[in-house]
């Protein structure tokens, strides 16, 4: 069994660029659909997901045009590359229609028991590869998949992020230093200890030189392989993004997440899947700690 978590150390060189697709400014979808209840939802943000023995966690729940229901998490996660490689326009990636395992209990030992399954419909990486993305700051840090889940499962999801709630939108103002985050990793190298799952942290403020792409931050306790792909929100509920990396230099043991706007504004103008758009939580936000 794998856990995924790129790593970025001191060599790394991210160039200036900016995203050619303009952010969604679609409203997330509602409740439309009956989705199972949050308290007994078996697949739902923080859910672990297997891709080939690698082990990774749910972030947000995204439907389209069609009412199809999919769930994101990083497309680092099917990558077939080391954990040190970090440009997606480079590195290869399994497939699309490999099949993902929603699962429970996962630790070190084993994958725990499945919950659900279904199959990878985007990758952000193979997109990339496969279109001769050139820009530097996508590259490396456009870091998104989709897993369309099966028919037979679409009823065990539930949006909702455990314990906070939300998310309650799409955020697209960026973080500044000092901002609070939340969060909910589901590595199994935490063996099962749950209660270490919902974390809190503080954004280090957006860098100008990577475009708005990546949001440097602080969690207590620090993101950790395995919980790569995870949903970050702001104060207000809203999703900043998805867990891609942790740094080793300059800043160790801070994690990077890659900007959701502009994440899901290229998943809608390269994936084919028409009517993209996150779906909102059935339950509130509510950063209790």
């Amino acid at each position: 069994m794998r856990i995924t978590h790129r790593l970025i150390g001191a060599g790394t060189i991210i160039s200036a660029g900016v995203l050619a697709a303009a952010i969604s400014t679609a409203a997330p979808a509602t409740s439309a659909q009956s989705w199972a209840p949050a308290d007994s939802a078996a697949i739902h943000p923080g859910t672990m997901m297997y891709t080939e023995g690698a082990q990774c966690t749910a972030n947000f729940v995204f439907t389209d045009g069609s009412g199809a229901t999919y769930v994101g998490y990083a497309a680092h996660c099917a990558g077939t590359g080391s954990s040190t490689d970090t440009d997606g326009c480079s590195t290869q990636s399994l497939p699309l229609g490999t099949k993902v395992t929603f699962n429970e209990g996962g630790s070190l030992i084993d994958e725990g028991t499945q919950v659900g399954s279904g199959t990878l419909a985007y990758s952000s990486w193979n997109t990339m590869h496969s279109i001769g993305e050139t820009d530097a700051n996508t590259c490396a840090y456009n870091d998104l998949a989709l897993v369309k889940v099966d028919a037979a499962d679409v009823s065990k999801v539930n949006p909702s992020i455990p314990f906070w709630g939300g998310p309650t939108g799409i955020d697209t103002d960026g973080t500044a230093a000092g901002d609070r985050v939340w969060t909910y990793g589901n590595s199994s190298l935490r063996a099962g200890i749950s209660v270490l799952s919902p974390h809190t942290g503080i954004s280090l403020g957006d860098q100008a030189a990577d475009g708005g792409w990546s949001h440097p931050l602080y969690t207590v306790s620090p993101g950790i392989p395995g919980d790569s792909g995870s949903a970050f929100v702001s104060a207000d509920g809203k999703a900043i993004g998805v867990l891609s990396t942790l740094g080793l230099a300059p800043l160790p043991a801070s994690n990077n997440i890659g900007d959701l706007g502009k994440e899901l504004a290229y998943a809608q103008a390269h994936s084919g899947i028409s009517g993209l758009q996150l779906v909102n939580g059935t339950e509130p936000f509510d950063p209790v700690l």
